[in-house]
């Protein structure tokens, strides 16, 4: 009788340890350097309120250092996690369930915070589900336009892509509902990147670009006109857009006392832990608004390394996705950098006035849980792509199969 030869099943630490020689120091340093500065302004930025409201000042600091050891964890793990299991069928119609379950309760249990009712809370902890939905929608549509490209397949034109595209826009309603325009218009401009990089024909997909959003914006306006959404607070921030300094005590305070942080830090800053609109002037200085902070504290010079940072990521994740054999890493890897492009230049956008308000944290510096998590998540599944490109290109280790 002819003995089959098991191989040996590899545990995670085995894995992790023959990775680490592969690992993308073009994604890890900037990482790793942008949750270091994340820590400190956070602290910086939330010390003196904390005080004020009778808290101690590390409050804000512990909690976002917890988040980033996290964040680190997770980042570990999806980096040496099998990249094929994330396409299986059982994990994205549970990835599938679970989002849809999460976006429809925090409808109804949400707490509300600056308008949008975005938030579950879980004891001790709070959580963001449109956080998560960024990432879910690019593995889910990553794994859908490789599939159809397998069976020879566009993706638009494809039967079975009409449901995914759906449930896209189910799912995008119900973030537009909460009202999040920030995460709607981040998870939508996802969507489409990833449509735009499918392989399709150009005529139809430009058709297929124009006529969905078109009529998913006009369905939403109906929506507002009528009443059938609560707009009130997203009217404010747009009267506060157009005219800052005439809603100066008003909706307008914010973007106010932002412009005044952004004058004061100059081109070298006030000095860490200097600032004086962090002061209780401006409102949200941990949150939405600690790139304002950031600027009075570290200055034009200090705002700059850390946008050449996030550069350096975004730009190793468009590298990686166009050095791909793979349509789903391919895909991956530009979703992921739409994601991390458009949260930052929303949120800059709205610290500098050149766009509303939406209330979009900025990728590792912000605090919160959810998008420290999020954020790591994405960038462990981009390592773990890089890890399988090095390997296939000094052919060693195990042989390169893409995934698709």
């Amino acid at each position: 009788m002819k003995k089959i030869k098991l191989r040996p099943r590899r545990g995670l630490a085995t894995t992790i340890k023959q990775n680490f020689h592969f690992w993308d120091y073009y994604l890890m340093v900037p990482y790793l350097i942008l949750c270091l500065i994340g820590i400190v302004m956070v602290y910086s930025s939330s010390a003196a309120i904390q005080m004020q409201n009778g808290g101690t000042p590390q409050g804000y600091l512990l909690k976002q250092s917890i988040y980033v050891i996290l964040g680190i964890a997770v980042l570990i793990f999806c980096a040496n996690y099998p990249l094929e299991r994330y396409r299986r069928p059982r994990f994205l119609e549970y990835s599938t369930i679970i989002m849809g379950i999460l976006l429809m309760v925090v409808l109804v249990l949400g707490k509300a915070v600056n308008g949008a009712k975005g938030w579950l809370n879980l004891g001790p902890i709070n959580i963001q589900p449109v956080e998560f939905c960024k990432l879910y929608f690019i593995l889910y549509l990553a794994d859908r336009m490789a599939r159809a490209r397998q069976k020879g397949e566009h993706f638009l034109l494809s039967k079975k892509s009409h449901g995914s595209m759906l449930l896209a826009a189910f799912y995008l309603f119900l973030i537009f509902i909460q009202p999040d325009t920030g995460g709607f218009a981040i998870n939508f401009s996802i969507i489409m990147v990833m449509v735009l990089a499918c392989d399709i024909r150009w005529g139809k997909a430009i058709t297929a670009v124009i006529v969905f959003p078109l009529g998913l914006y006009f369905g939403l306006q109906l929506a507002i006109i009528n009443g059938w959404l609560h707009g009130g607070y997203r009217i404010q921030r747009f009267i506060a857009f157009m005219n800052p300094f005439g809603n100066a005590s008003g909706s307008g305070s914010q973007l106010v006392n932002s412009y005044y942080a952004i004058s004061n830090g100059g081109i070298f800053g006030v000095g860490l832990g200097n600032s004086v609109q962090k002061m209780g002037y401006l409102p949200e200085p941990n949150t939405d608004f600690i790139m304002a902070i950031t600027s009075e504290e570290l200055g034009l010079v200090g705002v700059t390394i850390i946008l050449v940072l996030l550069l350096v990521l975004i730009c190793r994740m468009i590298q990686l996705g166009v050095k791909s054999a793979s349509l789903y890493q391919a895909l991956i890897c530009y979703g992921s950098a739409t994601f991390f492009t458009i949260e930052t230049f929303f949120n800059i956008g709205g610290v500098l006035g050149l766009l509303p308000i939406t209330g979009v944290t900025f990728p590792f510096i912000s605090y919160g849980g959810s998008s420290m998590l999020v954020l790591s998540a994405t960038v462990g599944i981009i390592i773990n792509i890089s890890i399988r490109q090095n390997k296939a290109q000094l052919q060693v280790g195990e042989p390169f199969l893409p995934t698709d």
